[in-house]
């Protein structure tokens, strides 16, 4: 008796209408989130961890201002710390300037998880933007800079953009 081999291929969602920048920012973002926890699972960190890390090893900073850059709730944010805390990837010691302020700083090991993350955003990233050359990439990173920068979300993105680029 023959038999026929078939390949099944995953479906992928269609849309029957164009949809906005906006609802496809907000689809790309969950996809991405969750390639990036993939992505970062080896090193148990989570896509919240790296954000704190590449954050406070640019520049260490307070609690407070932490969660204002970050745009975390700080309730959320001290959960992230703890965690981070008790893995040894950070430090909090006391502001010299203001006692009830604690200063974040990453640790010595610290630094090398965030290694370990930027080469997991690096994957993520070649996969999101395969279809993209370079000068696209470039484009398309000033242009979400320019909406993170003129909305509020983030500020300073185009200015740190242009000094990396």
């Amino acid at each position: 008796m023959a038999t026929t081999e078939t390949t099944v291929t995953e479906a992928k969602p269609a849309l029957h209408f164009p949809p906005t920048a906006g609802m496809l920012l907000a689809k790309i973002g969950r996809v991405v989130e969750r390639w990036f926890s993939e992505a970062l699972k080896p090193s148990e960190l989570t896509p919240k961890h790296v954000g704190v890390l590449l954050q406070v090893r640019a520049q260490p900073t307070s609690q407070q201002a932490l969660c204002e850059s970050i745009g975390v709730d700080a309730s959320k944010l001290v959960g992230v710390l703890n965690d981070l805390e008790d893995e040894g990837m950070i430090v909090r010691r006391r502001d010299p300037a203001d006692r009830r302020r604690h200063i974040v700083e990453v640790s010595k090991e610290g630094r090398a998880l965030v290694a370990a993350g930027e080469r997991a955003i690096a994957q993520v990233e070649e996969r999101l933007f395969a279809d993209l050359d370079d000068g696209e990439r470039v484009q398309l990173r000033r242009l979400l800079a320019k909406v993170a920068d003129s909305t509020g979300i983030l500020q300073g993105c185009a200015q740190l953009i242009d000094q990396a680029d």
